[in-house]
């Protein structure tokens, strides 16, 4: 059974930084591509960032480039997303996803395994 935890969200104020991890168990992390997604209240679920099974490439949504990185550590079934210089507008709850591909996607319908979310919450 595929479980994806994240954790590290919060509340944080506008220009501060938060770091989610998303650990994972039952697949092999090591081969997988996984992804970052939000949803703001009233919103659609949207891509973040994206990273290869290898971490050698990563994609990010054009609003967060520059602000947020995604990273892993396949010896600890992690990845992560590093976000500075948050603003009120980043207030969502973050979801972890795993694809069984190792490429990159930037589509929710390419990624098969969905953690439960963390709420990040910015003040203003």
């Amino acid at each position: 059974q595929v479980q994806l935890v994240e954790s590290g969200g919060g509340l944080v104020q506008a220009g501060g930084s938060l770091r989610l991890s998303c650990a994972a168990s039952g697949l092999t992390f090591s081969t997988s591509a996984m992804g970052w997604f939000r949803q703001a209240p009233g919103k659609e679920r949207r891509f973040v960032a994206a990273i290869t099974w290898s971490g050698a490439a990563t994609s990010y949504a054009d609003s967060f480039e520059g602000r947020f990185t995604i990273s892993r550590d396949n010896a600890k079934n992690t990845v992560f997303l590093q976000m500075n210089s948050l603003k009120p507008e980043d207030t969502a709850v973050y979801y972890c996803a795993a694809s069984r591909s190792r490429y990159l996607d930037r589509k929710q319908a390419g990624f098969d395994y969905w953690g439960q979310g963390t709420q990040v919450t910015v003040s203003s």
